[in-house]
């Protein structure tokens, strides 16, 4: 599996994309990571829903926060009033730091858990200024420029 992606051609015939291209190598450096399990699911046109399976977390040991267009989930599990004696420890209770980056104006909406998944909803809020708008043409007459 190739782990690294050279996007050096691509800076010749762009300008201002190198956000981008640092984002998808800060992406495809953070594949190799596998815990915890997650999904990314399309609910809607503008609706998104990450679900980690957090096994063994409460709610007082995850933290989620979006700064700008990342998002960053992490656990710290809380050490246990009493040592227990394991014979096989299949379900992994150790810290973790999950990085997703989001796309522009997709912000986190609410999240839950329940039965060891986290469930985070986003959603692309597009402001006003930002939408396609209709141009009104009055015929017979010419386009005039406001003075400022």
């Amino acid at each position: 599996m190739r782990t690294a992606f050279d996007f050096s051609p691509f800076y010749r015939d762009t300008v201002g994309f190198d956000r981008v291209f640092h984002m998808l190598d800060s992406v495809v450096s953070q594949g190799a990571q596998g815990y915890p399990p997650y999904n990314i699911e399309k609910a809607g046109d503008d609706t998104y829903r990450i679900v980690m399976a957090v096994a063994g977390f409460s709610e007082a040991e995850l933290s989620i926060t979006q700064k700008e267009e990342e998002l960053l989930v992490t656990g710290k599990a809380q050490p246990g009033s009493e040592e227990k004696e394991y014979l096989y420890r299949g379900i992994a209770a150790r810290e973790f730091e999950r990085r997703f980056q989001l796309a522009d104006h997709v912000k986190v909406v609410g999240a839950g858990l329940a039965n060891g998944l986290l469930t985070i909803e986003l959603k692309r809020e597009i402001p006003e200024e930002k939408k396609a708008r209709a141009i009104r043409i009055e015929s017979g007459s010419t386009p005039r420029l406001s003075k400022q």
